[in-house]
């Protein structure tokens, strides 16, 4: 089975308060974030959003949607959202947020394994083709969250780390370390 460990760094000029929530507030992401068709919130969490578990799917930059679930399996405000994806993605996905002077740094852990039966059996030839989706989506939606928030988007990066190798808790500045 394929597996990726996708990371994207967001540079937003805004209050680390103000980003968290229009992260948080999933609901809202299709309104907002072109490649977002849906999201079904499948179950309420607890008062801090622990066991939420919405339904996303996803329009990707090539001919293919993804649909999956993913579940709230920790919420720090404003600095850590955290959940599990099961689905036709299964795995972790983790959003930390940091304050690096007047910019919030959002640093995004995707670790995930496709299960869609062609999805793995293409993988092989086709995963430059789902790293430039991956890569793609995200950039519209760092893009998109800027214009949301009407501030400016002073840094995108994406990068792909083995999946192999752990990864260590954000480090203060949002980074991450691999091990």
């Amino acid at each position: 089975m394929a597996e990726y460990k996708f990371v994207t760094i967001w540079k937003l000029d805004a209050p680390i308060e103000r980003v968290y929530e229009a992260i948080r507030d999933t609901q809202n992401w299709p309104q907002w974030w072109k490649n977002i068709e849906r999201v079904e919130v499948l179950k309420r969490g607890d008062s801090h959003g622990i066991g939420e578990t919405n339904r996303f799917t996803f329009r990707t930059e090539l001919p293919y949607k993804l649909t999956f679930d993913l579940q709230v399996t920790r919420n720090e405000p404003p600095t850590r959202i955290e959940g599990n994806a099961t689905g036709e993605l299964e795995g972790l996905g983790r959003w930390t947020l940091a304050r690096e002077g007047d910019l919030t740094v959002v640093n995004y852990l995707w670790h995930v394994r496709p299960t869609q039966w062609w999805m793995n059996l293409l993988a092989p030839i086709a995963s430059p083709f789902f790293v430039w989706n991956h890569d793609a989506v995200m950039k519209n939606g760092g893009a998109a969250l800027a214009r949301l928030l009407n501030v400016n988007l002073v840094h995108h990066e994406n990068f792909q780390l083995d999946p192999r190798a752990s990864v260590a808790p954000t480090q203060p500045n949002g980074n991450l370390s691999a091990k």
